[in-house]
């Protein structure tokens, strides 16, 4: 017996403006859809919580004046579970007034962003100088915590002054894709055990810190991710290990935070 699909898998994809353009604080939007887990658009700037990294925060800003305020950001699922390409804005409040059709325009909490941002483009660089596979990771607009699959001390303090390093260099930090063939025939791209890279659409979104591209020039961290970055690492700005704990026979953390 075929189930009955629900209304969200009705519903055009969402329109995921932060993809193309992490510096992008607001957009005009249409409601496609108000549940009771959030808020459809049909387009957004508001990244929804995956690959580690935290949903956004925010706004909605209505023509009468009215301002909902989004305390989070989610993907939608089907009721069998299975991902809905709809990203749902969850409000502060129940009571927002919001219904299909209206028009809002959506406007992320950018301090919060940025610092994501910030976050995020470290824990890249930090895969680089502590140079094993991931297996778990959580960014906040606190902190960043990375376990790594070793057995291995990590000094605090050698790797803080490699990030400095690398920030200081002013790397490039390139959004691009590869295809999903490129990606079968190159498995060590991907370096976290944990989050796999979506497939399906033939092409698979990545980020270069540094290099060229073409060999010449070999990048400091090349892997799939859909998170939001910086476009330099000097943007990253003043950040430290604040924490590395053995978390088991084979796993360590590093704790990612800013420098006072």
């Amino acid at each position: 017996m075929n189930s009955v699909p629900s209304p969200l898998s009705l519903l055009p994809a969402t329109e995921e403006l932060f993809r193309a353009d992490s510096y992008l604080q607001n957009c005009e939007a249409t409601v496609l859809a108000v549940t009771d887990t959030g808020i459809v658009l049909d387009r957004t700037v508001f990244y929804p919580l995956g690959g580690g990294q935290a949903g956004d925060a925010g706004v909605l800003r209505c023509a009468d004046g009215r301002r909902i305020a989004i305390a989070d950001t989610r993907k939608a699922k089907a009721e069998d579970g299975q991902p809905l390409p709809l990203v749902l804005h969850v409000p502060a409040q129940e009571d927002h007034g919001l219904q299909a059709g209206d028009q809002v325009t959506a406007a992320i909490d950018w301090q919060r962003r940025h610092r994501l941002m910030r976050l995020h483009t470290a824990s890249h660089v930090l895969c680089h100088l502590v140079p094993h596979l991931v297996n778990g990771c959580s960014i906040t607009p606190e902190q960043a915590r990375i376990d790594f699959v070793t057995n291995e001390a990590i000094d605090k303090d050698a790797v803080t002054a490699g990030l400095a390093a690398i920030v200081a260099q002013a790397l490039p930090v390139q959004i691009s894709s590869i295809t999903d063939a490129e990606l079968d025939a190159n498995p060590a791209l991907v370096k976290s055990m944990s989050v796999q890279p979506p497939r399906g659409s033939g092409r698979v979104r990545t980020v270069r810190i540094g290099g060229d591209g073409t060999g010449d020039m070999p990048a400091v961290d090349f892997q799939p991710c859909g998170g939001t970055h910086l476009v330099n690492t000097t943007e990253i700005g003043a950040i430290a290990i604040s924490k590395t704990e053995k978390k088991g026979a084979n796993s360590r953390r590093v704790i990612l935070a800013f420098a006072p």
